[in-house]
């Protein structure tokens, strides 16, 4: 289908409305549609999707801040009429090409009230068939906005259902107020959430893109992070035996060790595989992962640091230590830690992180991560928004169900 996505704005100006229309046209695009975007202000940001610019499409234009200034105290200027003549017959030239619009707070703000105009005189002569507006705000029910309104029209069109349109808000609480402003019920006003980018948010290099792909990190929950090479004192067996526990108690549970075999001993290479075929043994092949099996070198400093920031706690199960330094890189990304209670890793958490012995049950540890994770705050939003809030989750869930019941 040949979408077109229409709001006063577009990237790359910065704001919320705008970054949600170029995840969408992302997402569209990358789905096979056609993306056009009509805008007021902004600029091509992507050569496969044209930008089309009409400045009096812009909040911002002058002559549109004119006009406004009038309609805020209640008065429809002269020039009214013509600015909507103008903007709807700008409108028409691109929306008779387009098969779906999709128009972000047109219908709901008074921003631009001209163009308001000119948008529902175009969808009551069914100019184009299909179209979604979509309402991240609403003017009427908005304090702040009270002195800027006025009974009749043009403003009872921001609290209006527009015939042949579908309703789209942004959340439960939009819905709510938007079903008792326009009258609809609720069940006919469609709820899609904003979403995030967690590669895009985090700054991943490159190398952590493609382990986040490979290693189906966008759902997993939780991600436990052993950051150590691989040598016989690091004891990951118990690691293994953990995470083997921890993922019939959390299946979408993921454990991931940084390191090669250490370098100096070739011994280390026969704990390697030694190590895999436990993994087969526990069957956890798809949940504890060494990064060996793609890097056999190692993997940078700079993957180090994204792999913390994607993790939800530290897992050491060290026999043997000099230092800890793993500890002091998750207490600056904020990580709860679990390891053994061997002097020098106590030296450094103290008091502040999980303690077992190699001897201690896996089951128990298992449980102790669960509890320890599910009792945090932060850790139940992030895995929220992991399993809910991703722009490709709702994208698939929810918008596709949308365009195919057009």
């Amino acid at each position: 289908m040949h979408i077109a996505l229409l709001h006063y704005a577009a990237p790359p100006i910065v704001g919320g409305v705008e970054a949600v229309i170029a995840r969408q046209a992302k997402y569209l695009l990358k789905a096979g549609h056609q993306v056009t975007i009509l805008t007021g202000r902004g600029k091509a940001w992507d050569e496969r999707i044209p930008v089309h610019v009409c400045p009096l499409l812009d909040s911002r234009h002058p002559q549109i801040l004119e006009v406004k200034r009038d309609l805020d105290r209640g008065h429809i200027p002269p020039e009214m009429d013509a600015l909507v003549t103008t903007l709807q017959e700008w409108l028409e030239s691109y929306l008779l090409q387009t098969d779906v619009l999709i128009a972000h707070n047109v219908a709901t703000q008074h921003k631009n009230l001209p163009l308001t105009v000119a948008l529902h005189r175009l969808i009551t002569r069914g100019i184009p068939r299909r179209v979604i507006l979509w309402h991240h705000d609403l003017a009427w029910t908005a304090e702040r906005y009270q002195g800027e309104l006025h009974p009749g029209w043009p403003w009872d069109l921001l609290r209006q259902a527009w015939p042949n349109t579908i309703q789209v808000v942004v959340s439960e609480a939009r819905r709510l107020e938007w079903s008792q402003l326009c009258g609809l019920p609720r069940e006919e006003i469609h709820v899609i959430p904003a979403g995030i980018e967690q590669v895009e948010f985090l700054g991943l290099s490159a190398i952590t893109q493609e382990l986040f792909e490979r290693l189906s990190l966008a759902s997993a929950m939780p991600i436990l992070l052993c950051p150590v090479r691989i040598t016989r004192r690091k004891n990951l067996e118990q690691a293994l035996a953990i995470m083997a526990e921890l993922h019939s108690l959390l299946p979408a549970a993921r454990l991931i060790i940084t390191g090669p075999p250490g370098a100096h001993n070739p011994e280390n290479l026969n704990y390697y595989q030694s190590l895999l075929s436990l993994r087969d043994q526990l069957g956890i092949k798809n949940s504890a992962h060494f990064l060996a099996e793609y890097y056999p070198d190692g993997v940078s400093d700079l993957v180090i640091a994204d792999l913390y920031r994607l993790a939800d706690a530290l897992l050491l199960t060290s026999r043997e230590e000099g230092f800890g330094i793993p500890l002091l890189e998750a207490g600056i990304s904020r990580l709860p830690i679990f390891c053994t209670g061997i002097a020098p890793l106590r030296a450094i958490a103290q008091e502040d992180a999980f303690y077992f012995t190699p001897e201690t049950s896996s089951l128990d540890i298992a449980y102790a991560i669960k509890e320890r994770l599910e009792g945090d705050p932060l850790y139940r939003v992030r895995c929220r928004v992991r399993l809910n809030f991703s722009w490709e989750v709702v994208y698939q869930r929810q918008i596709v169900p949308l365009l195919e019941g057009l």
